[in-house]
């Protein structure tokens, strides 16, 4: 019987919240509801963030694009939350300055400077810097473009996504909640009071009081694993995709470039040595499931680098592409679709509750999760308050990013600063736990290639649900885009030895 089998066989038999789906609106959800008192399991089909929720641009951001298609309630909440989940996870969220050049620019400078000022004023900007004008023939932030001209910089941050979600969940876990991961939702119906769910692995159903359906593009799909299941609410699938390039510019700021049809394209400086550009918006007419970018995707990205960049075509280093579930609003255009949610409640005093969740973005998930818990809050009178806003995620305790990664070189001397400062990066006071009795890096066991050691392997398996190769180098780290050859097929092999064990 493989581990996760097991996992699920041990699984309670009757909890009072079964939610579906890990990626970022269902691990939030859960932590959220732990953190009141409930009983929560949680159950995804694939690993943690393995779809959408690590496909993002990897912003948190209020979506100045959005104020074009007066999304003015979903812009204000998101930048609310901006400096909120900053505080929250220090380690993987920190700030980023963004330079909007007004060359190729379809909108005229006054109307883009009445956003970024309504953008600067609509969400009670605390701490982020506000937007100046440059010009980018006399600033050193205009290098590596072809063009001079005015230009306008604002303040956004920056989110290592799939972390986000893996540190939710562990947070959910370490409240209480059961987190199953490679575990299918095969169904569920109605029986009295509660929800009797097969879930796979287990022989017997699971007792819900309420089920909630965070499973992204498949939410449709989930409900179709219902008697009855309701849904007077549309999903509309969105691809959206991105490339990794070497990188195009110096400096540690980032550009959103306007494009001629009126998209806008981010370049972001990315894992030291590489620029991500994205993204594209694409309509996706088949099931959900993993996705690729097409030629078309790879070619406008590419013409959007020629149009703003010196220098010849760049090599695609790495590309990805995500299918966005966003509620259908009937936008003809697929970039005005909105990226707000619908929180859909069924059930009444008579029955058990079934929300599900449609559309809605990255930056919005703390406060989505605590609507959520709102909206079901008649189903618990028990349940404790809304208690996520101020609440850091593990390894987010300290105040400050630079004198954490100084504070673990006095500690281990030995080790190369690039090597700790990955680990603050992606642990924050929780890397002591892989340092911890460590003198040099032989003691943190076998290195598998490019720093990564089988002691950092054993910690992902244990503590972040980490199965395959690629949970570990391209959605617990990035290390896929830096080991050498070979290291993948090492950690395969020794993952196998480790979870059969």
């Amino acid at each position: 019987m493989s581990v996760n089998r097991k996992l699920a066989a041990a699984a309670p038999d009757t909890v009072d919240l079964l939610v579906v789906g890990g990626g970022i609106n269902g691990v939030a959800i859960a932590r959220d509801a732990a953190g009141r008192g409930l009983s929560v399991l949680l159950v995804e089909q694939d690993d943690l963030a393995s779809h959408t929720s690590s496909a993002s641009t990897k912003l948190i951001h209020g979506g100045l694009r959005y104020l074009e298609y007066g999304e003015i309630r979903l812009v204000r909440e998101a930048l609310i939350e901006r400096e909120t989940l900053w505080g929250m996870a220090p380690h993987i969220i920190w700030p980023l300055r963004f330079v909007l050049p007004q060359i190729h620019s379809p909108r005229p400078a006054w109307m883009v400077r009445a956003g970024l000022f309504l953008y600067d004023h609509l969400g009670g900007r605390r701490r982020l810097p506000a937007t100046e004008t440059i010009r980018l023939d006399r600033d050193p932030r205009g290098a590596g473009l072809k063009d001079g001209g005015r230009a306008f910089v604002y303040s956004d941050c920056w989110v290592e996504d799939s972390r986000l979600v893996v540190l939710t969940a562990r947070d959910a876990a370490d409240r209480g909640a059961t987190v199953l991961t490679r575990t299918r939702f095969e169904g569920a119906s109605r029986d009295g009071d509660g929800w009797q769910a097969r879930i796979a692995g287990r022989a017997a159903p699971v007792r819900a009081r309420a089920l909630v359906n965070a499973a992204g593009p498949w939410v449709a799909e989930v409900l179709g694993r219902l008697p009855h299941g309701p849904s007077d609410r549309g999903v509309r699938l969105i691809k959206g995709s991105h490339i990794v390039v070497p990188r195009l510019y110096e400096g540690e700021h980032a550009f959103l470039l306007q494009n001629p049809d009126g998209r806008v394209v981010f370049a972001i400086p990315y894992e030291g040595r590489f620029t991500l550009v994205g993204t594209t918006d694409v309509a996706w007419s088949g099931a959900p499931g993993p996705a690729a970018i097409d030629a078309d995707e790879t070619a406008y990205l590419l013409a959007t680098i020629a149009r703003y960049f010196t220098g010849a075509t760049p090599a695609v280093v790495w590309s990805y592409a995500g299918i966005r579930p966003l509620y259908d609003d009937h936008a003809a255009n697929a970039s005005a679709v909105t990226r707000d949610y619908v929180l859909d409640l069924d059930g009444d005093a008579t029955s058990p509750p079934l929300l599900s969740v449609f559309g809605g973005k990255i930056t919005t998930h703390r406060r989505l999760a605590e609507q959520a818990m709102d909206r079901l809050a008649g189903w618990f009178p028990n349940a404790g308050p809304a208690w996520t806003r101020g609440a850091v995620l593990p390894g987010g305790d300290f105040a400050a990013f630079y004198p954490l990664v100084a504070a673990l070189a006095a500690r281990y001397p030995r080790f190369e600063a690039g090597f700790l400062r990955r680990l603050a990066r992606a642990y924050g006071t929780g890397a002591e736990a892989i340092l911890d009795g460590a003198e040099m890096p032989a003691d943190l066991g076998e290195d598998l290639g490019g720093g990564l050691w089988t002691r950092e392997v054993d910690y992902l398996v244990v503590h972040e649900w980490a199965r395959t190769a690629e949970d570990v180098l391209f959605r617990r780290s990035k290390l896929g885009l830096h080991v050498p050859e070979g290291t993948a097929d090492r950690l395969s092999a020794y993952l196998a030895a480790v979870i059969r064990s």
